[in-house]
């Protein structure tokens, strides 16, 4: 290939990358307009977090289910990332209630599976949009244990809370003696430091009791009815 050509060649692909990532933009506006129209009708809300590996067996599985169907009960919208684990305990719990069971489904490299206790799935191939998704139709985050994953979305809630921008809420992590050394290091070490103030923690609350968790997602509710009317 002569250097002229070559450089033509070099220029064509180029010019295809950036077309392609032109056309990416659309395919990112399809999926914010997807899932706008699939969860508007939602209703009140809360989005369960956590591992993807647990066991029906697990105790913490056991707890997620029992939350999902609390909260179904109460009218409160169930959702979570659609995959298994305590996503899939959340969601049958809320399912087998009789309430709504929304999974927003992430497509992976693995090809993660939705769990089967779904009755609305809205899958998404950018993470980016998705996190939007369950900051917008979410009142309370709770936060079982699990990996990086799980850890991703609560310090994003986090964030974006604590540099105001989105409206506080809830973020409850469940299962003290698997949070506490977290909660013990930013202590120590980030409000030591001076990276964090002391009133960012409060943002976070740590519980061992599901029952907990609805009360704290009811009063909150019904705080943010009263400011409403």
């Amino acid at each position: 290939m002569s250097d002229n050509n070559h450089r033509n060649h070099e220029q064509y692909l180029i010019d295809d990358f950036k077309l392609e990532e032109s056309w990416r933009i659309f395919k990112i506006i399809s999926e914010f307009v997807e899932g706008f129209e699939q969860l508007s009708d939602c209703g009140p809300a809360i989005t369960v977090f956590g591992s993807a590996r647990t066991s029906e067996e697990h105790e913490d599985y056991q707890q997620a289910w029992a939350l999902g169907n609390m909260m179904a009960k109460s009218g409160i919208t169930v959702i979570t990332g659609g995959g298994p684990g305590i996503m899939a305990a959340a969601n049958r719990g809320a399912l087998e209630a009789g309430g709504n069971s929304v999974g927003l489904n992430i497509t992976l490299p693995m090809e993660q599976k939705p769990n089967k206790y779904i009755s609305k799935l809205v899958s998404f191939k950018y993470f980016f949009v998705r996190k939007v998704m369950l900051v917008k139709y979410s009142m309370a985050f709770v936060v079982f244990p699990g990996g990086f994953g799980t850890l991703d979305e609560m310090f994003e809630a986090l964030t974006l809370i604590q540099t105001d921008k989105i409206r506080p809420f809830p973020i409850i992590l469940y299962g003290r003696h698997y949070w506490q050394g977290l909660f013990s290091w930013l202590r120590k070490e980030l409000e030591a430091s001076g990276y964090i103030n002391e009133d960012d923690l409060s943002l976070l609350q740590v519980v061992d009791d599901v029952n907990e968790i609805a009360s704290v997602v009811q009063s909150f509710m019904g705080t943010m009815l009263e400011e409403n009317h």
